[in-house]
């Protein structure tokens, strides 16, 4: 039960003073039902920091009932996340101040979350009595944020490679012709090489500019086994590296057809693991998982379901000045990299309505590549 106040009734976190003597078992229903349905955590603990009141979202985060939660310490709940939150909770008591702490990393048993974090003290008789603690988890908002920066990026740099495009090809399509002319012209054959290094050179920097555009022609879709695109790569890159590289499979089996083009998809996500063949220096293990992502945010859109492609290395990371500018072309940490696999591989998956994630720390590098799920079914 919460707490009473002066013959009312305090529901945490809302602030709602109920009159005792109507219907208060039906109003202790209603306002249960209210917060056991938000997607916060709502946490009441007392003046020794002890568990009185959790909600429904709050079982689900610690994966254990209300009942077996009463009662543990803050330090107990709190184990894995910073020691800080408890000695602001503890100062939350001491002087009566509001605690507010944004994007925190906290682990619990099943996950980890990113949340923001208030602590509000209760008074009775002006004395702290109780602190009501919020947790409201963020990942969700920051995902959709950084979708729309690297939607924003990938434009941008898409417009700025075009514009440069075209002013390259026409003053080598120039040289490329000119060179030719002159090579039929030239009777001596030391000075014919000369000639046919420019236009092997101009060749190859028409094929670099054609790379840098991306894909010039849309999806050939057809329904598809994701797990079929993964296990070809899979293929491709152990038959690469001859045994020094395995990779770990942590498939979903329920998840559904695709519509997708085939060829696509696995240059895509085949970037994306030779990077990772990279980054390990042909030595350790890659991780190649998928999962069902429900109630998707990508690019704008909604989507009742999504796949969700992890591929995971443990190599020693993407620095940080780095990893915002991993999808622009011609950027790569590696000097003999050519800095455009990752942005064809974003392109790609782009004309699928996806997009492709990144975070990094050392010892943990994670691409994730997300891709709505059309129903095969309505498809003509």
């Amino acid at each position: 039960m919460p707490p009473e106040i002066s013959g009312a009734t305090f529901w945490p976190g809302y602030c709602l003073f109920l009159l005792p003597e109507h219907s208060a078992k039906s109003c202790y229903s209603v306002h249960k039902k209210i917060l056991d349905h938000l997607n916060s955590v709502i946490m009441l603990f007392n003046h020794t920091l002890k568990l009185t009141y959790i909600n429904n979202a709050g079982e689900i985060l610690f994966a254990d009932s209300a009942r077996h939660l009463a009662g543990l310490p803050a330090e107990s709940l709190f184990k894995n996340a910073n020691d800080a939150i408890i000695e602001d909770l503890q100062h939350c008591l001491a002087t009566n101040e509001v605690l507010v702490d944004r994007e925190l990393s906290l682990e619990f048993p099943k996950q980890l979350i990113t949340a923001n974090l208030s602590a509000t003290p209760l008074l009775e008789d002006g004395i702290v009595t109780d602190v009501i603690v919020e947790l409201q988890p963020v990942d969700r908002h920051l995902r959709i944020s950084r979708g729309e920066k690297l939607l924003e990026q990938q434009h941008s740099a898409r417009m700025l490679v075009r514009g440069l495009a075209h002013e390259i090809k026409n003053p080598l399509g120039g040289i490329h012709g000119a060179a030719q002319l002159l090579d039929m012209e030239l009777q001596n054959a030391e000075l014919s090489e000369y000639t046919r290094i420019i236009i092997a050179e101009s060749d190859r920097l028409r094929e670099l500019v054609d790379r840098m555009l991306g894909p010039n022609k849309p999806p050939h879709k057809t329904a598809l086994n994701i797990h079929e695109v993964l296990e070809r790569v899979r293929q491709l890159v152990l038959a690469e590296t001859t045994g020094q590289i395995s990779i770990k499979q942590d498939y979903d089996p329920s998840i559904p057809m695709l519509k997708a083009d085939l060829d696509q998809l696995i240059q895509a996500v085949l970037n994306i693991v030779r990077n990772a063949v990279q980054a390990l220096d042909n030595q350790g293990e890659i991780t190649l998982k998928t999962r069902i992502d429900r109630q998707a945010t990508i690019n704008h859109r909604r989507y009742r379901l999504a796949i969700k492609i992890d591929i995971i290395d443990h190599g020693p990371g993407i620095k940080k000045d780095m990893i915002n500018q991993i999808f622009y072309p011609l950027i790569s940490d590696r000097t003999e990299g050519t800095g455009l696999g990752l942005p064809i591989a974003q392109s790609l998956i782009n004309q699928h309505q996806g997009m492709i994630e990144c975070s990094s720390k050392p010892g943990y590098t994670v691409f994730s590549i997300y891709l709505p799920v059309e129903n095969i079914d309505e498809q003509p």
